[in-house]
């Protein structure tokens, strides 16, 4: 069995409307990218936490339509996924409820109805969609 661990690391001072936080990826994709209020809820210039999830979930969907499709004997010329994660005010707080995948593929010679049962077992067997219903472990450490 193999194991794959990456992480992103997140810093933040102040309080929850003026305060600031970064954002820094393992892989430096990301070092100490802005975030805060503003960018998540006021369309400010800088990231949020749920564009991150879309981009992720974009891009993972991207990748697993493309083994789907080379196990099914295609390869695809472009894959172009977009995910829009729906950020709604709930009874108690705030919480995702919904993301919208949109994908357009040129691939050869594949019929449209093969295409969609493709894209339909992608949506369920993507690492990143599978991740809505995953354990969350969690270490607090007061310092």
């Amino acid at each position: 069995m193999i194991t794959i661990k990456k992480s992103a690391n997140s810093k933040w001072s102040g309080d929850i409307k003026t305060g600031k936080g970064s954002i820094s990826t393992q892989s430096g994709a990301l070092n100490n990218q802005p975030y805060g209020f503003n960018t998540r809820f006021e369309d400010k210039p800088g990231s949020n936490p749920e564009e991150l999830v879309a981009a992720a979930h974009s891009a993972c969907f991207s990748m697993a339509l493309s083994l789907a499709l080379g196990e099914a004997g295609f390869t695809a010329d472009n894959i172009d996924t977009k995910a829009v994660v729906s950020l709604d005010e709930v009874d108690d707080g705030f919480a995702v409820t919904h993301i919208a995948l949109e994908v357009n593929a040129k691939i050869a010679d594949i019929a449209n109805e093969q295409f969609q049962a493709l894209c339909e077992q992608t949506k369920k067997g993507c690492p990143i969609s599978k991740l809505m219903n995953a354990e969350i472990s969690l270490t607090a450490n007061l310092l």
